[in-house]
């Protein structure tokens, strides 16, 4: 840490005032933007955009972006050379977004960004939709939802680990036949829940959004499964969780995986596995 602090003293005037911040809060600093790091330019992102470092330095940030960043990078080889990405914007160029973890605004903002994005680069290559989330805020995932209804591609769902409550909606949400589990996954619903406080009137403003926010997406349900409301009410009164055979056979998902459907190389043909088939 001496070592690096040396080293930021001697290039910390450099910085515009803006972008000033003490040697050992820079030192801690450095990870490659991605997306998942977007409001807070780093020190070292700044260094390679304006300066031209020593190679000291450059093994210093090197060292430093391993041992604080967690996403890993991988590195392409292409006719221009070495080029190198973090591994969730190489698996968008592959048209896969992951959403992993809580539904909130600033998931949503980035899923929606993304499926626009792929819409763009192409109307007719799928998009797949890796989903491992224990749900979230109800609006950020019917702004997600939306834009899967929105967007031209077909849009596959995949559901690795545990897609509940509102993930399990946009698990359902995806292009019919194209709305997958892995074997060990867990699926689940259940009705919204929230909170209010205040005068009653302000909480019986709140008690009827949420009602009709259940209906909502109930229906939304009854839509995407083929179920009928009287069925969907009942099975969302309480948690109602799922493996992924019990899944397929309400409605939320087409197929049941262990490999992929269609893998070549020179040797064999990976077969498929439908456990569906067996169950």
């Amino acid at each position: 840490m001496m070592k690096t602090a040396a080293i930021l003293s001697k290039y910390a005037g450099l910085l515009t005032p803006s972008r000033r911040i003490s040697t050992l809060t820079a030192a801690k600093s450095y990870m490659p933007l991605s997306y998942h790091q977007q409001n807070n330019p780093t020190i070292s992102h700044h260094f390679k955009n304006k300066l031209d470092l020593p190679a000291s330095l450059t093994a210093l940030l090197s060292s430093h972006t391993r041992q604080y960043n967690t996403i890993p990078i991988v590195v392409e080889q292409t006719g221009r050379g070495e080029r190198a990405y973090d591994i969730y914007s190489r698996l968008l160029k592959d048209r896969i977004i992951c959403l992993m973890g809580p539904v909130n605004d600033q998931m949503a903002s980035l899923v929606i960004a993304q499926l626009l994005f792929l819409q763009a680069e192409s109307s007719k290559k799928p998009i797949h939709i890796y989903i491992n989330s224990p749900g979230g805020v109800v609006t950020a995932g019917l702004g997600i939802y939306d834009t899967m209804q929105y967007v031209l591609p077909p849009v596959s769902t995949w559901c690795v680990g545990q897609a509940c409550s509102m993930a399990s909606l946009l698990l359902a949400a995806g292009t019919p036949g194209m709305r997958h589990s892995l074997p060990n996954a867990r699926i689940m619903i259940h009705q919204p829940s929230g909170g209010a406080q205040g005068q009653a009137t302000d909480i019986q403003i709140q008690a009827e959004e949420i009602l009709k926010m259940k209906k909502q997406i109930n229906s939304i349900y009854v839509k995407h499964t083929g179920q009928d409301l009287t069925y969907i009410e009942a099975n969302m009164e309480r948690d109602k969780f799922m493996n992924p055979i019990e899944a397929k056979l309400f409605g939320l998902i087409d197929t049941v995986l262990e490999h992929p459907p269609k893998m070549h190389n020179s040797d064999e043909n990976l077969h498929q596995h439908r456990l569906s088939s067996s169950g």
